[in-house]
């Protein structure tokens, strides 16, 4: 069974998430909305983590263990912030790639606890998946409020 690939996935995938929100809303602190709204989502990262552990306990976790995941599965965080409106608009647009393969690891195992009846990873899992949504609904239309002050306007 290939479940616990991408609990593993979502696992570290979430914490990334959460670690790469609080950069850019620490980073782009000169933006309250930026700041506090960004603070706000790494806790639903945060929250779906804790939620996973048990799952993840109770299937393994590949990811952690002995066996490497499959190379190509992982994600990437922000590390660091790119200054001024175009590096706001990069960094959200960088957040929204994150947030964009955690939706899917969700998508996928909802399925696959779908596939096994197993009643808790679905609830998890949906759950998740809804709250990795509204990340991503603020992060696309806090990318079309930066849009037009960052590509139009002249600096």
């Amino acid at each position: 069974m290939h479940l616990n690939t991408y609990l593993g996935l979502a696992h570290r995938s979430e914490q990334t998430l959460a670690d790469s929100f609080r950069v850019v809303g620490e980073g782009h602190a000169r933006h309250p909305d930026v700041l506090f709204t960004c603070r706000t989502l790494a806790a639903f990262s945060d929250d779906h983590v804790t939620r996973l552990g048990p799952v993840v306990r109770r299937y393994g976790d590949q990811g952690h263990g002995d066996v490497e995941e499959p190379e190509r599965l992982h994600a990437a965080g922000l590390a660091e912030v790119r200054s001024g409106p175009v590096g706001l608009l990069r960094d959200l647009q960088d957040l929204h790639v994150l947030g964009t393969l955690v939706l899917t690891t969700w998508t996928v195992i909802t399925q696959a606890a779908q596939g096994l009846r197993d009643v808790e990873l679905l609830r998890i899992a949906q759950d998740a998946g809804g709250g990795t949504s509204r990340q991503l609904a603020w992060l696309t239309t806090r990318m079309k409020a930066a849009a037009p002050q960052a590509l139009i306007v002249a600096t």
